[in-house]
């Protein structure tokens, strides 16, 4: 048995040297408001945790009013194996912005070892997959500018390598993950340019308080860090009400306030909506952030269990 205190001091040593990171600006990946129920896009660690094959599906249209703003659209597939200790996943994801529009598909890897007699697990793992994107510069103003660059336009292909850890309990969770190693391009809209991407590193964590019988209460956190950009913060409070009802709200720093309500309809299928208030100033250009996610499980046969609240 391996343990606990010396895992639990790797994890927060791996959290601590990603947010020493030196931070400036630069632009970032695809966000979410559900990020508490899409976790597979960001940790491939999260494969499996639901105990079941469970198929997430999100959409989402961001800045409603500006044109060219970020539609993205992701979908996760992921189940432990016969060895429970084991489990994949499959994610993709297509994110458009202005005249770009870049598409993730990447398979996950998922490795659980218990830590002490508390059900307590952590999990390790693994995404390898492939990244495209394409332009096209025939939406906006840009065939008209002189750069060479938008005479014509560009589809780009890389590889993705990506790694996460993944602590829990059946009352909270920490998480903290690398979706990609490797170097890739995307559309920087305020440059209006093809730049770099550097690394992320993404920093999740909840708790589960039982409030009740009937309420149960779920603080939770992202953190995204990026060599040269700002930190990015979500702080989010979903209570869940007889196992059935959602009601939650979510703050980004910097950024917007949301609001969150789901309905878990039965055991298999669970569907939420989010609506985000923006308070940069973009709040005078656009009229806010809508997000639908919908989550079907398959149960393992003669196994029905009240569903998790993450």
């Amino acid at each position: 048995m391996i343990r606990k205190s010396a895992l639990v001091q790797a994890l927060l040593f791996l959290m601590f040297g990603a947010l020493t990171v030196n931070l400036s600006n630069a632009q970032q990946d695809p966000q979410y408001t559900h990020y508490m129920y899409n976790t597979l896009s960001i940790n491939p660690a999260y494969a499996g945790q639901r105990d079941n094959l469970s198929i997430v599906g999100l959409h989402r249209t961001q800045w409603v009013g500006i044109d060219g703003a970020p539609q993205t659209q992701s979908l996760g597939i992921h189940s432990p194996l016969r060895n429970e200790r084991l489990a994949l996943g499959l994610n993709v994801v297509v994110d458009a912005l202005g005249p770009a529009r870049e598409s993730f598909i990447d398979a996950n890897f998922a490795y659980s070892i218990p830590i002490n007699d508390n059900n307590t697990e952590l999990a390790f793992g693994l995404k390898a997959g492939w990244h495209n994107i394409s332009t096209d510069w025939s939406k906006g103003r840009f065939q008209t500018l002189t750069n060479p660059l938008f005479q014509e336009n560009i589809n780009l292909h890389s590889l993705i390598i990506g790694t996460g850890l993944y602590l829990s309990n059946t009352n909270w969770y920490l998480g903290v993950s690398i979706p990609n190693f490797l170097t890739t391009k995307h559309y920087d809209d305020f440059q209006e340019s093809l730049a770099t991407e550097r690394l992320h590193y993404f920093f999740t964590g909840g708790y589960v308080f039982d409030l009740s019988s009937n309420v149960k209460l779920k603080p939770a956190f992202l953190v995204k860090a990026t060599s040269g950009a700002p930190l990015i913060a979500d702080i989010s409070a979903n209570a869940l009400f007889n196992d059935k009802f959602t009601l939650g709200l979510a703050w980004r720093w910097d950024d917007s306030i949301s609001g969150l309500a789901g309905f878990q309809v039965n055991k298999s299928m669970y569907i939420g909506y989010g609506y985000d208030l923006t308070t940069s100033d973009l709040n005078n250009y656009n009229s806010g952030t809508h997000e639908i996610i919908l989550r079907f499980e398959i149960m393992k046969r003669g196994r029905m269990v009240s569903p998790r609240f993450f």
